[in-house]
């Protein structure tokens, strides 16, 4: 008798187990991360002090700059958001959140953007879109070696500059979170 009550003690506990388990696969998996400031404040608090390079980050209003780290960009001057970051114009509506860390010295040195990206949107085509965008530019005062794209849950990062600050700022940010995927890492040439 005991061991038929343990089976059917196993058998509704398996059963349970599976229950609680159907459907999973249909629920959308929510971001953790609550902005693209946060991501990249995330990313550079992870640098040490010797690691940093003089950075500034968001757009030029009051309420956004910081110069001292990563800032957030609004995208209503979409004029100035496209020349900072490259991202393409055309884009904008793909996304609803930026932020940007830019290096103060030079921004062909480092210049980092982080995208909210809209739902629905075919990451791999924005991807394939700000790289077009990066790739095309005529560029001033500095050359820059490197562009990586990576995206990490609902978000997308971009950025360009010398080849040791990305791949730190790429190792960074691939160690805060395990879900970020390097989708572009090309040199830019001329």
């Amino acid at each position: 008798m005991k061991k038929v009550i343990s089976i059917l003690l196993v058998a509704m506990l398996v059963v349970s187990f599976a229950a609680c388990g159907a459907g999973d696969g249909d629920k959308k998996t929510e971001s953790t991360i609550a902005s693209p400031v946060e991501l990249l404040n995330t990313v550079w608090a992870s640098y040490e002090d010797a690691e940093k390079f003089p950075a500034a980050g968001g757009d030029m209003t009051e309420a956004n700059q910081n110069m001292e780290g990563p800032g957030v960009y609004g995208l209503e001057n979409v004029e100035g958001f496209t020349a900072t970051t490259h991202f393409p114009a055309e884009s904008i509506a793909k996304i609803d959140a930026a932020a940007t860390l830019m290096h103060m010295m030079n921004a062909n040195t480092m210049t980092v953007a982080a995208y909210h990206v809209v739902e629905g949107t075919d990451m791999a085509a924005l991807a394939d879109e700000v790289k077009t965008s990066v790739m095309a530019t005529q560029w001033m005062c500095g050359f820059p070696e490197k562009l990586v794209i990576v995206t990490v849950e609902d978000y997308m990062v971009s950025y360009f500059g010398n080849g040791d600050v990305v791949d730190t700022f790429t190792g960074k940010l691939t160690a805060a979170y395990a879900s970020a995927e390097v989708v572009v890492d090309e040199a830019i040439v001329a």
